[in-house]
């Protein structure tokens, strides 16, 4: 980003109301580090400089106990389509970065990069990170002005995220720091990641 294109204000929303089948239970409150991942997803992005920070779904009372604004999905079980619609519409800012609440590595600056690739061209309406080829649609930042048309493909019935990007201007974001793409399905992948953080034994 040049200082030519300076940073635009964004909100921050964490999307928490996912099934959590195969981790048993809710994912957002599951602790890893000492702290729920929804609170470590909600804290890279408060610093990384978003206006306010939510999240939408999930349990809104345990969520509110963590000291998180938690507002109600207006979509429940139609999956994170309805989820980052229901983001857009609370959001004050007019850009919104939505994170999914079991990114256990998610960093400040992979969304800082984020909002950058987006503002770098006005006619985008969103930018997500590629890994080895593949989108990272729960890492996205998005324009609120993208709503109407992400309204008309839900209403349509569109529910998957990848065709959703397909019919938009989308940046495809590079140089993302992996880690900060993990998102930890079971308590087997908590585990594996905790353990790709510890740093090597000393060969001394």
């Amino acid at each position: 980003m040049t200082a030519a294109t300076p940073a635009p204000a964004f909100s921050g929303a964490v999307l928490c109301g996912g099934a959590s089948r195969r981790m048993g239970r809710d994912k957002a409150m599951v602790e890893m580090g000492g702290r729920p991942l929804a609170l470590g997803v909600a804290g890279a992005l408060q610093e990384a400089g978003a206006g306010e920070v939510f999240a939408v779904g999930g349990d809104l009372r345990a969520l509110a106990d963590l000291g998180l604004e938690a507002i109600p999905d207006d979509q429940p079980g139609e999956g994170p389509l309805g989820g980052l619609l229901t983001a857009l519409r609370h959001a004050s800012d007019p850009v919104v970065v939505v994170l999914a609440c079991d990114l256990a590595g998610a960093q400040p600056r992979a969304v800082r990069q984020t909002v950058a690739a987006l503002a770098a061209d006005p006619h985008l309406a969103c930018a997500v990170p590629v890994v080895d080829a593949r989108l990272q649609p729960l890492h996205g930042a998005w324009r609120r002005s993208a709503r109407p048309e992400l309204q008309a493909m839900f209403d349509r019935g569109e529910r998957a995220m990848h065709r959703v990007i397909a019919g938009l201007a989308t940046a495809e974001v590079n140089g993302i720091d992996p880690a900060a793409l993990v998102d930890v399905d079971t308590a087997a992948d908590i585990d594996a990641f905790s353990l790709s953080l510890r740093p090597l034994p000393s060969s001394n």
